[in-house]
């Protein structure tokens, strides 16, 4: 039987302007560049009935947090933020919301998870798309940067399970990074795989995989997935990557598929971007995540 498809009657917005995870500053302005880009009114327009804007999380600044451990630098703020986040997803999830997060660097997924699964009783299939594999630990990093490690530590920690996770868009993948994948077990899918077969098998198989035993999924955008030339404002810009097109299908049918039970965007950095240009791109990528059709 076919799905009766429509966008959820609840939303529940939350901002996390973290750039701790990160070297590179200004991505901690991501969540006012994707509102400013009308997310509220794009949403209201596809009849979402009830808005729920818990605002924006107070993330410390580097300059009054302390760094502590170079392998993992201000992990303990990170965590400490990423806890009231999970609260609030949890919170959201359980009142009938579907939650979206706006970050900030990618260190806020462990939050984003880990009140998915709280509020669920188990972790929710997860479709990461990026062009990073984010699957480094302490030990692994080059850099010592958390937004390089959240899928480390949530699969470590219960949050995500590597058979029901998918990897989307990968093209810069640390040696160490490769190893882990493949002892974890996860899915990934390169932009060889989709230039060789294109986005619509590979969203297909996604589905199956992260949508197993019709579990809710949950989606995680980072927007370095997209190429540089549609999504210039990204801290680690990587060519070579998803077109405008592409991105749109990817969520297009996540919604198709009916099972779509949250979504974040992360990594949207307006300093090195043009006009708002990839924070208007988010938005829109949310609105197809939600329902939006061309026709």
């Amino acid at each position: 039987m076919t799905k009766t498809l429509s966008p959820p009657a609840r939303v529940d917005i939350v901002g996390v302007p973290m750039d701790l995870g990160a070297s590179r500053r200004g991505v901690d302005m991501g969540p006012s560049a994707i509102r400013y880009a009308k997310l509220h009114e794009k949403l209201e327009s596809l009849g979402i009935a009830t808005i729920v804007d818990h605002g924006n999380l107070h993330v410390p600044i580097r300059e009054s947090a302390a760094w502590e451990d170079s392998s993992a630098k201000y992990f303990k703020v990170i965590d400490e933020v990423c806890t009231q986040l999970a609260a609030i997803v949890e919170s959201a999830v359980i009142s009938g919301g579907l939650p979206i997060v706006l970050g900030g660097d990618h260190s806020i997924a462990m939050g984003t998870l880990a009140g998915l699964t709280r509020a669920r009783g188990a972790p929710p299939g997860l479709v990461w798309v990026d062009a990073h594999a984010d699957i480094n630990s302490p030990t692994s990093s080059a850099t010592g940067n958390v937004h390089g490690m959240p899928l480390y530590f949530a699969l470590r920690n219960g949050f995500a399970q590597a058979e029901r996770t998918v990897q989307i868009g990968l093209r810069d993948v640390d040696p160490a990074e490769k190893q882990l994948l493949r002892e974890f077990g996860v899915t990934a899918f390169t932009m060889s795989d989709i230039d060789k077969v294109g986005v619509r098998q590979v969203m297909e198989a996604a589905r199956a995989i992260a949508g197993a035993q019709d579990h809710p999924i949950h989606v995680s955008f980072d927007m370095d997935a997209i190429d540089p030339s549609e999504a210039p404002g990204t801290g680690t810009p990587v060519k070579g990557g998803l077109s405008y097109r592409e991105a749109h299908l990817v969520m297009e049918m996540l919604y198709d598929g009916g099972q779509l039970g949250s979504l974040e965007m992360v990594e949207i950095n307006p300093i090195f971007d043009d006009r708002n240009q990839t924070a208007s791109l988010a938005v829109g990528l949310v609105c197809s995540a939600l329902g939006k059709s061309i026709l």
